[in-house]
């Protein structure tokens, strides 16, 4: 019997849909049973097989439910901000409340149709890349949610890097919430480090997919790593590594610079 194999398409999107729509009980809701609605679970494939499963509905926490790290970073935020990543708008929409300027970036249909319906005044449906042909100019880049592995990985990283200064007003910073990967012993994600080398890749050069009941996106690289290795991905790059907060280790706040 052949597996039926899933969907491509915008399974964050879909998924974030759900979640809004069984925290607010506004629109259709995935039911169990057909009668109750049941949590929505985001499963994270990795391409050695490994499968991840947790509540989506933390994209739609207040800040009071927020790790400290987020709420630190927000104290980090000057003029005006892109939230990259911004999913259902979790952070912009603070950033909003609190009279700052803030653009929405995402790529998910889904997740920017969320925004907008919680509220979100400026988003735009948009990978990084295309959105640097505009002539918007921005102060603060944040990638929070462990966005800084949006970097992906060496390859990745320049071009991204060289996308934020096209967008960036003299000064600018990146704020970034990342993942040090190095200090777990589960033997399962330190075989995965070590695979990882062997085919010339950082320890912490996820490869993954999002999967949402029938709907999966393509796989894409998703980076966890050091502050060292952060530090080595900016050389060149026009962006210097300014500050580093690690004191909810192994998350860590980095603070990056665009030099002059």
């Amino acid at each position: 019997m052949t597996m039926q194999q899933p969907t491509i398409g915008d399974a964050f999107g879909e998924m974030i849909r759900d979640a809004y729509a069984v925290r607010t009980g506004i629109g259709p809701r995935p039911l169990a049973g057909g009668k109750y609605p049941r949590p929505v679970i985001e499963v994270i494939e990795r391409d050695d097989g490994l499968i991840n499963g947790a509540p989506a509905d933390h994209y739609l926490d207040e800040p009071a439910d927020w790790q400290a790290y987020d709420r630190r970073a927000l104290k980090l935020c000057r003029g005006r901000v892109l939230d990259i990543g911004a999913g259902a708008g979790r952070v912009a929409l603070e950033l909003q409340r609190r009279g700052i300027a803030v653009t929405g970036l995402d790529n998910s249909p889904g997740a920017i149709e969320v925004a907008r319906r919680r509220g979100l005044r400026d988003t735009v449906l948009a990978t990084v890349d295309d959105f640097a042909r505009a002539a918007e100019r921005y102060d603060t880049f944040l990638l929070l949610g462990n966005n800084l592995g949006l970097l992906e990985g060496p390859e990745r990283a320049p071009a991204f890097l060289a996308a934020l200064s096209r967008l960036a007003a003299p000064g600018a910073r990146i704020v970034a919430q990342g993942s040090d990967p190095y200090g777990t012993r589960d033997p399962v994600h330190v075989a995965y480090h070590e695979r990882n080398r062997q085919r010339g890749r950082l320890g912490g050069q996820l490869r993954l997919r999002l999967r949402y009941r029938e709907v999966a996106t393509d796989w894409f690289d998703y980076l966890n790593c050091s502050a060292a290795e952060l530090e080595a991905l900016l050389a060149g790059t026009g962006w210097r590594l300014k500050s580093i907060d690690d004191r909810d280790r192994p998350y860590y706040l980095a603070v990056m610079e665009r030099q002059p």
